[in-house]
């Protein structure tokens, strides 16, 4: 079994490949099917899938 990993608006999390403006750190701003995002360093917000999510994130910071 695959283990659940719960996520809230406000977690920060480390995500595997950096985003183009050289920051790997995020903001959570959205739970839901989709996930929001939100680069702590540009302020730039994307969503992208949960499953695609619990697949590219590295760890969870706080």
């Amino acid at each position: 079994m695959e283990n659940k990993k719960e996520y809230t608006v406000g977690t920060r999390v480390t995500m595997k490949k950096a985003h183009p403006c050289g920051n790997n750190e995020w903001e959570i701003v959205r739970v839901g099917a989709d996930i929001k995002i939100r680069c702590c360093s540009c302020n730039r917000t994307i969503m992208i899938p949960r499953i695609e999510f619990n697949k590219k994130i590295k760890k969870i910071i706080s």
